[in-house]
């Protein structure tokens, strides 16, 4: 029996056979063409590129009824890799400039962009560097003839356990269309797009299980945790007698939450919690309402910009914002405003066209970047007024680090108020502004901030790793990143203390607020409103309904007196097993 360890990214529990997925990327030669082959070359790479959108339409013929509207856009996001510039034509330029041919030209023009997107500093922009490699990859193995997904992912996959160095967007779509079990793969990370397609198609996945392709045979039995990170290779019998008794337990207690979907969220002591959900798109307002939760605490406008070549104008975000209002009813809606920065560049796309600083995420981005650039915010802020002539919309502003900003961003939204005033525009007058604590400085100022405020929302996936200086993406150093750490949550708690002394509300939105882990912890600290993706909400709530408040606080102030990390995180187990 071996055991190998990685990143859980999507949660479940499988038992089956292993295939094992060989997929190197092909050798790539060099060589140079004759003048007079060069136009021919030309023809040869863009008809490879034609071919590679149409594997990704087959493929996206392949997404199960009802599946969540963002798998398609996944695929289509390496559709739009494909029709930019970048990928689709900067290729043809170099094999007429340098006299090389197709090959050659795309995987140096492919490095060209992996070494740009190395430098970014964010998480999920550094990450769709692996979608232009899968997409180069596509077209690579067309213009050198070897197989696709559809020759090596078929067959008798029904109930397997796929291993992979790694996987695309697309095979992952292929894989629900074959009925997999699982996957596993050795590279990845848990935002990427795979990662995010796996959740939502409901696929237990790991990550990062380094050299799983070398350990695991081909037909071993398997036993893969998505929610613990293991795989366990020729598990013993008891172990598998131990799994499949989770596995019922999983099926049982799926139909438990699902009576829990129209129950308030309130403790045995009687303390009421709101439960709200993390958006990206218009369309997850309909996950939104499949799980009842108390509203959207968070609405990540960045993803109408992204994935484009044009700006979206005012109008497009009014009807964008209108839409998730309407579809909401009289529940608030927290939008947030841009979160883009020098990693994520305006001009549209997941492709960076501009200057990459060396620095982006203490660089220019969020409230910095729309501060700099007022006719990239205020048509931003003009769509979320109008949009609150509608419905409870809120307005939260992230990144916030210093009283200057957020003075500047006042005055601006008094001018724009103004101008539609002055328009005869309908919109809120008094629209409720928040402000996002995920910057150290801000949570250690939140006393400064919160007289200016009408709530504050934690951002734990920043604010973890401006504090702990870590990147939880990278391999390297994912094991320092830790909600537990004693500063961490000293932060939180003089946020919290912040909002209770100004009297105005403090929200979770970061991922640490849909972890089950920190609940109770969170409960016992006062947290009283927590926003996550809507799969999470429900196990959230059966917490919050078995959970006393006041006991858990007096647990929780022994907790935070704590100075050993070791025990910390011993004291929060014993809490969740009720002790």
């Amino acid at each position: 029996m071996l055991t190998l360890h990685g990143t859980g990214v999507s949660n479940g529990l499988a038992i089956g056979k292993a295939y094992v997925l060989h997929r190197e990327r092909p050798e790539v030669p060099e060589y140079v063409l004759p003048r007079e082959l060069l136009d021919d070359e030309v023809r040869r790479f863009e008809d490879a590129v034609t071919r590679a959108r149409d594997q990704l339409e087959r493929i996206r013929e392949h997404i199960p009824p009802g599946a969540p509207p963002e798998i398609a856009s996944i695929v289509d996001t390496h559709h739009l890799i494909l029709r930019d510039k970048l990928i689709g034509e900067a290729p043809a330029e170099l094999i007429r400039r340098q006299q090389v041919n197709a090959e050659w030209a795309l995987k140096t023009q492919g490095d060209a962009l992996a070494a740009v997107f190395d430098q970014m500093e964010d998480p999920y922009l550094r990450n769709r560097k692996v979608d232009v490699a899968q997409v180069v990859d596509r077209v690579l193995r067309i213009l050198l003839m070897a197989e696709d997904e559809h020759e090596q992912i078929s067959g008798a996959l029904e109930g397997q356990i796929v291993i992979a160095n790694d996987l695309s967007p697309a095979d992952t779509v292929l894989l629900k269309h074959h009925r997999v079990a699982a996957f596993v793969t050795n590279l990845g990370g848990p935002i990427s797009h795979t990662a995010i397609l796996a959740r939502n198609l409901g696929i237990p996945a790991l990550v990062a299980v380094h050299n799983a392709t070398r350990y695991v045979r081909d037909g071993e039995d398997l036993i893969v945790d998505g929610k613990l990170g293991v795989v366990i290779a020729s598990p013993e019998k008891h172990v598998v007698v131990e799994y499949r008794q989770r596995q019922k337990e999983i099926t049982l207690l799926k139909r438990e939450l699902a009576r829990l979907t129209e129950s308030r969220a309130v403790t045995r002591d009687g303390v009421e919690i709101a439960l709200l959900a993390n958006i990206e798109l218009p369309d997850d307002i309909k996950t939104v309402n499949k799980v009842a939760a108390s509203g959207v605490g968070l609405y990540r406008t960045e993803f109408l910009f992204m994935n484009r070549a044009d700006l979206p104008d005012e109008e497009e975000q009014f009807r964008s914002y209108l839409k998730v209002v309407k579809s909401i009813g009289d529940r608030p809606v927290i939008i947030r405003s841009l979160d883009l920065g020098a990693d994520k560049q305006t001009n549209g796309g997941v492709l960076p066209h501009n200057h990459v600083t060396a620095n982006p995420a203490l660089g220019l981005r969020a409230v910095r970047l729309c501060l700099h650039d007022t006719s990239l915010f205020k048509p931003q802020l003009r769509a979320i007024l109008r949009a609150s002539a509608y419905g409870d919309v809120r307005l939260m502003i992230p990144m916030l680090s210093s009283l200057d900003e957020l003075t500047r961003v006042l005055d601006l939204i008094t001018e724009v108020k103004s101008e539609l005033a002055h328009e005869g525009q309908r919109f809120n007058p008094e629209i409720a502004v928040g402000g996002m604590i995920e910057v150290p400085a801000a949570a250690i100022s939140a006393d400064l901030f919160a007289p200016h405020l009408d709530f504050f929302s934690i951002g734990t996936n920043d604010l973890i790793q401006y504090t702990l200086a870590i990147d939880r993406v990278d391999d390297a150093v994912s094991y320092l990143y830790d909600p537990l750490h004693p500063s961490v949550l000293r932060l939180i708690q003089m946020t919290l203390q912040a909002g209770s002394a100004a009297g105005i509300p403090v929200a979770m939105c970061g991922e640490m607020a849909g972890d089950t882990r920190y609940t109770r912890l969170l409960l016992g600290m006062g947290l009283r409103e927590f926003s996550m993706h809507p799969s999470g909400l429900l196990q959230v709530k059966k917490i919050v309904l078995e959970s006393d408040q006041a006991d858990l606080q007096v647990q929780a102030e022994a907790l935070l007196a704590l100075h050993d990390p070791r025990a910390l995180h011993d004291g929060v187990d014993r809490m969740n097993n009720g002790h």
